[in-house]
């Protein structure tokens, strides 16, 4: 019975998703699109672009985010883009001016989502872990006129982003970082990336004045605690939430190995409940 379970859970989070393609530039760009079940053409819908980590597929990233069963019980479409060789450009690794061409093919992808789907514009979102996860940092410093806020999970500011867009934006960042992430460091890392801490601070910089910190643990032998720190300019917020003993993985999600050493999976919070409600006030 349990392994029926199981396999329905599975097949469900395909049932409304399909996998299609644009062309952008020279390169035909896959994605995969979810739509929330009862889905109605005639309503208007919040999108929510979910990037996948390096050497990860889109199909991955569903089915490990489980963010499809937030979809169906709030009501939003998922994008799930491919990165050309499951990677995205986040300026180290790769030119940040001169290499691939991600948030070109974002602005067009959101373009394509909104000729095919009836798509609530104030509410587009961004969310992605690790490699992911940095992007939204990117996007969130270039294409903030159309995405309200994102959410980098294991991921912090890139120094790339951080370099090429010194006039910040406003608008939303979450932020959730494990302390004992062994992958991206919470401290961050000389010519890659910033610590937790400092990402934090660049993005709510000097507008985002109302702070206020609190805390979680409240399920027994996790062995993690959260830290939430919050900073607030009228409905826009920053957020870092930082995870003590926490890894490189995302919160709330079926604990999982890949060889690397990812660390624990924070159960204190589920991390797609916080995450929409934080989305769904950003607009």
């Amino acid at each position: 019975m349990k392994t029926l379970l199981l396999t329905f859970t599975f097949l469900t989070s395909f049932v409304f998703a399909q996998t299609k393609a644009i062309q952008y530039k020279e390169t035909k760009r896959k994605y995969i699109v979810y739509t929330p079940k009862g889905y109605d053409v005639q309503k208007s819908y919040p999108v929510v672009f979910n990037f996948h980590g390096s050497g990860m597929t889109p199909a991955e990233q569903m089915l490990y985010t489980k963010l499809n069963h937030t979809a169906d019980k709030y009501g939003f479409i998922i994008v799930y883009p491919k990165g050309i060789k499951e990677d995205w450009n986040v300026g180290y690794g790769m030119s940040y001016k001169n290499g691939t061409d991600d948030i070109g093919f974002t602005d067009a992808l959101l373009t394509q989502i909104e000729k095919d789907y009836n798509v609530n514009s104030k509410k587009v979102f961004a969310t992605g872990l690790s490699r992911g996860g940095f992007f939204c940092h990117r996007i969130a410093a270039e294409l903030s006129h159309r995405f309200s806020a994102v959410a980098s999970i294991g991921a912090t500011l890139p120094d790339s982003v951080a370099y090429y867009n010194q006039n910040k934006n406003e608008i939303g960042v979450l932020m959730v970082h494990g302390k004992a992430d062994e992958i991206v460091d919470y401290e961050g890392k000389h010519g890659g990336y910033s610590s937790a801490m400092n990402s934090y601070d660049y993005w709510k910089g000097s507008l985002f004045t109302d702070e206020k910190s609190t805390k979680i643990n409240k399920v027994k032998n996790d062995h993690t605690e959260v830290e939430i720190l919050e900073s607030t300019y009228g409905n826009k917020s920053v957020i870092l939430i930082s995870i003590d003993n926490g890894g490189h993985t995302w919160p709330g999600a079926d604990d999982f190995n890949i060889g690397l050493p990812i660390g624990l999976t924070s159960k204190e919070f589920d991390v797609n409940e916080y995450m929409w409600k934080f989305f769904d006030k950003q607009n």
